[in-house]
């Protein structure tokens, strides 16, 4: 950990050097990826759930147990994922910010899809990370094609580190590690839900289809903006 440890914040990173930590994250274990963004960011760190399934978060809280969770509640959601989250914060005693939409008359997934995501979701994450200098996902490579390159380590658009320490994971990893670890996963993933996002906008998927085939089925889109 030390041949790659920095004490900047996030400005410090150059592009390049972004890219040669990425490169090393590619032979490490998750746990290490984490304590390496804990030490440097934490408390100005946040992770992101969907709450499909609680394995980043129990790698994360091994490390920093008071690590920010962020979970965008919608106004969309299945209550399947509602109670998932809650499963999830009792285990584990979660730092859990809620992200709550405000309550409006118009259901914008009817009226403007296109821009559902990104009034809503994109929004709320721009709101959680006000004053954040680093972020995690558990954004994976094998869950769609555009997400094949992902880096493990990168600026986003807002110009702060989003670190994605599962990013190499297969479907096989995460399956072995919450049975290894008794984690607790959505329960719509035993109803053939793949990829968990709102109800509106998610439908289970066929055997052998891409797992996010199920997300905006029958339109041209495949990303709600947060991983862009």
């Amino acid at each position: 950990m030390a041949s790659i440890a920095r004490l900047n914040d996030a400005s410090g990173f150059s592009d390049a050097e972004l890219a040669e930590l990425s490169d090393k994250f590619e032979r490490m274990p998750a746990g290490a990826i984490i304590e390496w963004a804990v030490e440097q960011f934490h408390p100005h760190l946040s992770l992101t759930a969907s709450m499909t399934d609680a394995v980043l978060i129990d790698l994360a809280v091994k490390v920093e147990p008071s690590i920010e969770v962020v979970f965008i509640d919608t106004g969309y959601h299945f209550p399947e994922t509602l109670q998932t989250v809650e499963d999830v914060r009792r285990k584990y005693g979660l730092n859990l910010r809620m992200m709550t939409v405000p309550p409006h008359d118009e259901e914008l997934w009817k009226i403007d899809p296109e821009n559902c995501c990104s009034s809503i979701k994109v929004g709320q994450l721009d709101r959680a990370l006000q004053g954040k200098d680093a972020w995690m996902s558990g954004l994976r490579r094998s869950e769609s094609v555009l997400r094949a390159n992902a880096p493990l380590v990168a600026r986003d658009m807002r110009g702060l580190i989003k670190v994605n320490p599962i990013g190499m994971w297969t479907d096989e990893d995460v399956a072995g590690y919450i049975k290894d670890h008794d984690v607790p996963q959505n329960p719509l993933l035993d109803q053939g839900y793949t990829s968990i996002g709102c109800w509106p906008c998610t439908v289970p998927t066929a055997d052998g289809q891409d797992p996010r085939a199920g997300r905006w089925a029958g339109s041209d889109k495949t990303e709600c903006g947060l991983h862009l």
